[in-house]
């Protein structure tokens, strides 16, 4: 039986990580790399030419780059230099990466924010408030393409690395596009760029003798190398802003920033379960204004809002009794994402924004409008947001407004916060109970540089509840050369209910831990690193009853080309109480333990061809299971990318079998950085519906331009089976009212 004094296992660890982050107390202060700012008095031309460029030959370079891989803490098998300066109220950055096979420089994709570790790059992150958890990232290639994000948290939480994939907790929001530059060259040396950032895209501390983080990355795909100006330990990476270097001497003033960014759009749709023979032709138009209040605090006004240049949800097939999570993906409510995330990664999230404007059946619900003030006020970071959707009569959905509040204060130099967020919807018809709220604090409390205490505990308000309706969790954290240790507890009670949120399940007590060890052993031939650990999770009902156990012990055999093996078992718990249903095929009321191995091959992602695979084989409800699930990727140059995707699963269950695949293919073409055509190809045989997703777009500044998008859905299930098509042409543009 489980109950509340498990929590003695968090209180064991902490004490833990107390003992060694004193232990270690001198270590945990390390020496950072640092500089002065060089201020220019001309301005550069931004054409990728450094090494003739007499404006860039009067600073002297930043040279130091450390391998993190494939050797440790050893310098760079190339040379780098580096010159960083500002001219008035924009920031440079300049690097020439010298190469001595120039012939060999991979370029994988040329899309604005595609990932940039697969291939010879560099990156750069500014930690402008100087708090040590929240920044701002650039990247290119040596064909010029824009990678931008917004950092919070260090990176941590569960933003993906895809573009237009986002998450809801903290983490890297590549959707945060600002307006900069950036120019390259290659030629006989290697290659080399220059970026022009201005200081209006970021967010800032004005004032003279300002310090900022910065941390500098290159990528060497021939070598599979990374290496870092601010070195990092073992399962780091640039986002842990902790650790990066210092700039000091920064002059910064208020730059001024009001930008307007209308969008007009015309969209023909026709749809077969409706009337086949019709054709609606919509004309929509709207607008966002972005006003800096001042260098840290921006407001963005909203009206009319549309988001059809966004790739559609990707297909599952849920072959469980919990909810399915599909991440965010429109621009507006990533940006400044972070800032409003308080709860627990996909799990119990208190603010999940597709609850705005998106219904529980995933129909679209018209948003008129809202605001959103986000920034920060010295130390302590404010978000404000309010929307307005309209009543969708076929849905019985009434008008409804959203509103969010958040605050909290970072601590300097302790990677510690605490803070707290209220969360209210409010139905705008004639029902007066017709509302929900949250309220939560939450905090983090840094140990040193190594280990961290974190939490939140909220409550939400329900008209007719009388069920415990609270959630809260607690975890401690130790991360440092490899270690990566784990303990926390989380409670969800049987009436917590956050309407404006996601809960992967509801009410339940769930202990966890994790222990995990990246090494890189000595004299194990082409072995670069192996990374054994174990990992548990379980879910208690509030009558102390099993309702899902997940013990996990694997190993990561890591090889220096970049190829890896992934070798686990599973030992799981699953007590059913009420009977459900997989595609049909009833589970019964019983407690089903079984055990299962799983293995996972990826190929070294730099090739022109790679792949991952992951294969499960065990028990499962009763019966057994055969999951298998694989990507191939391939890339011709720098201009076509494609990835296929099959997720096959065999379930062979007491009272019958289920055969569930998803089959996916993304297909894209780069003509330059900004222009581009891709498309998402998917079909389930569960639901039996294939649908096209194909998207051209002409990018000017910020990700706003010229959108064609084209949605085909085809539902063999619906009556004799029913197309549903729709084109649209949209067009935004982003007008800069105020520059200085």
């Amino acid at each position: 039986m489980f109950s509340f004094k498990n929590l003695i296992i968090i209180l064991s660890v902490l004490w833990i990580s107390l003992h060694w982050t004193e232990a270690q107390k001198s270590n945990a202060s390390l020496n950072r790399p640092n500089f002065q700012i060089s201020h220019l008095n001309l301005e550069p031309i931004i054409d990728g030419n450094i090494l003739n460029d007499k404006v860039w030959q009067g600073i002297s370079p930043i040279t130091q780059m450390i391998q993190i891989k494939p050797e440790f803490n050893v310098p760079s098998t190339e040379k780098t230099e580096i010159r960083v300066a500002t001219y008035k109220n924009t920031f440079y950055v300049a690097v020439v990466c010298y190469d001595s096979t120039p012939e060999n420089i991979v370029v994988s994709d040329s899309r604005r924010d595609s990932d940039l570790n697969d291939e010879d790059s560099f990156l750069f992150i500014l930690d402008t408030y100087n708090d040590l958890q929240n920044g701002f990232l650039f990247g290119t290639n040596s064909n010029g393409m824009e990678y931008d994000a917004q950092i919070d948290n260090e990176g941590q939480g569960n933003f993906s690395a895809n573009r237009q994939q986002g998450g809801v907790i903290g983490g890297t929001n590549i959707n945060w596009d600002a307006t900069w530059s950036v120019k390259t060259e290659t030629g006989n040396y290697g290659w080399s760029a220059e970026f022009a950032i201005p200081l209006r895209s970021l967010r800032f501390k004005s004032g003279d003798k300002q310090t900022w983080g910065i941390n500098f990355q290159r990528n060497i795909s021939k070598n599979t190398e990374t290496s870092f100006w601010a070195s990092l330990p073992l399962g780091f990476d640039i986002k842990r802003l902790s650790l990066a270097g210092k700039i000091h001497g920064l002059k910064l003033q208020n730059p001024g920033n009001l930008k307007l960014i209308p969008y007009a759009l015309t969209q023909t749709i026709n749809d077969d379960a409706i009337d086949p023979n019709k054709t609606t032709t919509n004309l929509e138009f709207g607008a966002d204004i972005k006003y800096s209040l001042t260098p840290s605090l921006t407001l963005d006004l909203t009206y009319n809002t549309d988001f059809a240049q966004v790739e559609v949800d990707e297909q599952q097939v849920n072959l469980d009794r919990f909810n399915l999570f599909f991440p965010e993906k429109r621009p507006f409510f990533l940006e400044n994402a972070g800032q409003f995330s308080v709860g627990s990664p996909g799990e119990v999230d208190l603010f999940f924004s597709r609850r705005i404007g998106i219904g529980n059946n995933g129909a679209l619900v018209p948003i008129i409008g809202g605001a959103r003030l986000s920034g920060k006020i010295n130390q302590t970071n404010v978000g404000l947001l309010s929307m307005f959707t309209e009543g969708v009569t076929d849905e019985n959905i009434e008008k409804n407004n959203f509103s969010v509040a958040r605050v909290n204060h970072d601590f300097s130099n302790s990677r510690s916060s605490v803070g707290g967020i209220f969360i209210n919807r409010s139905g705008l018809g004639n029902n007066p109970d017709d509302y929900n709220r949250v309220f939560a604090m939450d905090g983090k409390y840094g140990l040193g540089k190594k280990a961290q205490i974190s939490g939140f505990a909220a409550k939400s308000i329900t008209p007719g509840t009388n069920k415990q309706d609270h959630a809260f969790k607690l975890l401690a954290n130790y991360n440092w050369d490899g270690w990566n240790i784990n303990a926390g507890y989380t409670e969800v009670g049987e009436g917590f209910n956050p309407e404006v949120g996601f809960l992967q399940r509801s009410s339940f007590k769930k202990p966890e831990f994790l222990l995990f060890r990246a090494l890189r052993p000595k004299n194990w031939g082409s072995i670069l690193e192996i990374r054994p650990h174990v990992s548990y999770r379980g879910y208690w009902n509030f009558n102390d009853q099993l309702v899902t156990s997940f013990l996990h012990i694997d190993n990561h055999w890591v090889w220096a080309s970049g190829f890896e093996i992934h070798t686990g078992i599973n030992f799981t718990t699953e007590g059913v109480f009420e009977p459900f249903r997989i595609s049909g095929v009833e589970i019964p009321s019983k407690t089903y333990d079984h055990s299962e191995l799983q293995l996972i091959f990826i190929s070294n992602p730099n090739k022109k061809l790679s792949y991952n695979t992951r294969t499960v084989i065990g028990g499962y409800f009763g019966g057994d299971r055969i999951s298998n699930s694989g990507t191939i990727n391939y890339r011709i140059g720098d201009k076509f990318n494609s990835s296929f995707t099959l997720s096959h699963n065999i379930l062979n269950l007491p009272n019958g079998d289920v055969t569930a695949f998803v089959g996916r293919a993304r297909l894209s073409y780069s003509f330059t950085p900004r222009m581009f055509v891709q498309s998402l190809v998917q079909h389930n045989n569960i639901s039996n519906i294939t649908s096209v997703n194909a998207r051209f777009g002409w990018l000017q500044n910020a990700n706003t331009g010229l959108f064609v998008v084209l949605n085909v859905v085809k539902d063999e299930d619906y009556l004799d089976g029913i197309n549903n098509q729709s084109v649209t042409l949209k067009y935004t543009h982003r007008f800069d009212l105020m520059r200085k």
